[in-house]
């Protein structure tokens, strides 16, 4: 911890943090000023703003990797601090195993080291270490059920193999692992730093449950409303450098700021009608200031800060034109790619029309991004062929943030794509007024392009595709680092927007506001065109997974076992289905078993064999329900 973070015994004995009087700048640009507010035990707040007002700064300065200009931060003392940082970093020659249980706490230590003597008797049985003295510490450290809960973390977050360097992981896996890291620690206080961004939905919605559940106080930066809505219990707003409480979701957020905004501009409407009878008063006095009240004069100072007040509030415009689009729009004709023996697309038909919104979802690394930049031609196909119509023009907003020159100016930057650019009105706009429309004031533009926040960078990015007017419009993750203001606003333009929109995301609100159909990639190539949005998705899988579940297994074999549902299946297909239909229920039985011996076994080894074939037995089920609800669907 920095000197301007303390922890000390705090006279609230709930009171988890106090920061009071916080201030901080960059390059003359002030972020906030006078901060102060805190939080209770099990409070779970989010910091909400505009991108570059400070979110991110304001929760390094509270962890303390950062130190501010002024104020002081306070915790509880003996309170176990866990942050999850936007942007983590590692050892590359570290394992996943090193990184994960890279804290020196105790019980840690003897998992991984319980972990990793696991690993070496798994690589070579011959020359195992003994595992009586580690057995021994995880029982007087009475660690076996926390070993249980981090396993479980792992194992929902996605992280498998231990063993992997961390330099050969993808950012996704990386931000998984960083996760990790913040979590098993059993934190009391968790900052967590856009926590979504790269994370598979499923993922995403478990870790939304977790949080939601878990004993502990919270305080986090995310665009993610449904996340928001699910996990906090109060919303801080950083506007114009101060901070603005709300009790309760995002949703009683939004409510409570529109009721705030109205009260705020009925004082300011009220302020200004005064000034106008102040400034009558003024004009009618003497010049010399020594000769009027002093009371009424420094009284008329403070009604026009408040009459002018309402004039710094800046939002955010997007009126740009799109092309018209002609009668053809994109087809592929038997596309199919693959990267050695990871098929990403096998033999897929479409055809575009007019005005489609298509969300992509799938898990990380079934085919997604390489979808798009098939589609953007960008990546040749190994069969099948693409056609584009004419009058299309592509816009491609790429998951990886553009690198830009840092050394650029902001104006620059946009002037390399048009000096002047036209709006949905047929009007021009300069380089400039666009920019400012984009919320990047005149001083901004004049900045270097270095000293943007990381969502200031994206919104820039987000700029350069738009003001190129296409009609064809591909976003790649819009939603990672953009503050949900701005997200708002993009939707608005989305929803007006005429052409053809594709958008892989891992937000669910944006997709359910925005699209009317998905490509669900279901891994080997397949991709199912589902007709909703992705409520409607979920929805559909949760009520045909407890279906499944629910069903008697002389149901499920009479369902799927008649001629009728196995018409489309090759003679392989049918064979596969039957043998299915009998393991099934054999795979259930086993299961009960196994959760019958766990209750009533209470040796330690015997214990944990029987855990281990108690995951690999529900890890078969789950395979195979799938594979069964494959094969039944198709028939």
């Amino acid at each position: 911890m920095q000197a301007s973070v303390k922890s000390i015994d705090v006279l609230c004995a709930m009171n988890h943090l106090s920061v009071e009087e916080l201030s901080k700048s960059y390059d003359e640009k002030q972020l906030f000023e006078k901060l102060t507010f805190g939080l209770e035990q099990g409070q779970k707040a989010a910091l909400v703003g505009v991108n570059g007002c400070g979110k991110s700064t304001l929760l390094r300065v509270i962890a303390g990797f950062e130190t501010p200009e002024k104020g002081t931060v306070s915790f509880r003392k003996g309170l176990r601090i866990s942050m999850l940082r936007q942007h983590p970093t590692f050892d590359e020659n570290d394992t996943v195993l090193q990184s994960v249980f890279a804290d020196d706490q105790e019980e840690l230590e003897v998992i991984r080291d319980y972990e990793l003597a696991l690993l070496k008797i798994e690589v070579d049985p011959d020359h195992a270490p003994d595992l009586a003295p580690t057995i021994e510490r995880m029982d007087s450290l009475n660690a076996w059920e926390y070993e249980h809960q981090v396993k479980q973390i792992l194992g929902k977050l996605g992280i498998h193999d231990l063993e992997q360097k961390m330099g050969e992981l993808s950012g996704g896996q990386k931000k998984r692992v960083a996760l990790a890291q913040a979590l098993v620690v059993k934190p009391d206080f968790l900052i967590l730093d856009e926590p979504t961004n790269h994370l598979d939905l499923e993922i995403i919605e478990w870790l939304e449950n977790h949080l939601a559940t878990a004993n502990l106080t919270l305080l986090m930066v995310t665009h993610d409303r449904y996340f928001l809505d699910k996990v906090t219990n109060e919303i801080l707003e950083i506007e114009q450098g101060k901070v603005f409480r709300y009790k309760g979701n995002y949703s009683h957020f939004l409510e409570k700021k529109a009721e705030r905004q109205s009260m705020e501009r009925a004082t300011i409407d009220k302020a200004r009608n005064l000034m106008k009878t102040e400034l009558e008063w003024m004009r009618r006095q003497p010049k010399a200031r020594g000769t009027k009240a002093k009371y009424r004069v420094d009284a008329f100072d403070d009604l026009q800060n408040k009459a002018s007040s309402g004039a710094k509030v800046q939002e955010m415009e997007v009126n740009l034109k799109s092309h018209r689009q002609g009668k053809k729009i994109l087809e592929l004709k038997h596309v199919s790619k693959a990267f050695d023996e990871n098929r990403m697309v096998e033999d897929f038909n479409y055809v575009f029309k007019r005005g489609e919104r298509v969300g992509v979802i799938g898990s990380n690394g079934v085919g997604k991004s390489t979808f798009l930049n098939i589609i953007t031609q960008n990546l040749q196909p190994d069969s099948g062929s693409i056609e584009i119509g004419q009058t299309i023009k592509m816009g491609y907003y790429a998951q990886d943030e553009t690198i830009f020159d840092p050394n650029m100016k902001v104006l620059d930057v946009v002037k390399e794509v048009a000096e002047f650019i036209t709006l949905a009105d047929g009007s021009e706009v300069s380089a400039s007024n666009l920019l400012g429309q984009f919320l990047f004031d005149p001083k901004v533009q004049y900045n270097e392009v270095g000293k943007l926040s990381g969502g200031e960078k994206r919104r820039l990015q987000l700029l350069r595709v738009l003001m190129a007017n296409p009609n064809f419009l591909i976003l790649d993750e819009p939603t990672n680092d953009l503050d949900i203001m701005t997200l708002n606003v993009l939707e608005d333009y989305l929803n007006r927007f005429s052409g053809c929109l594709v958008i892989v995301s891992h937000d669910r609100y944006f997709m359910d506001r925005l699209v009317d159909h998905l490509f669900v990639f279901e891994g080997k190539g397949v991709i199912r065109d589902f007709p909703g949005n992705y409520s409607d998705f979920r929805n559909e899988v949760k009520s045909t997974v407890k279906e499944v579940k629910t069903e008697k297994p002389e149901a499920i074999k009479k369902k799927s076992g008649s001629s009728e549902s196995n018409k489309k299946l090759t003679f392989k297909e049918k064979q596969e289905l039957d043998t299915l239909e009998k393991e099934l229920p054999k795979l259930e039985f086993a299961k009960a078993e196994l959760q019958e011996s766990l209750q009533s076994e209470l040796e330690y080894q015997k214990l944990e064999k029987i855990g281990q074939q108690l995951k690999a037995v529900e890890r078969e089920l789950d395979e195979k329900e799938m594979r069964w609800l494959e094969l039944s669907e198709r028939a």
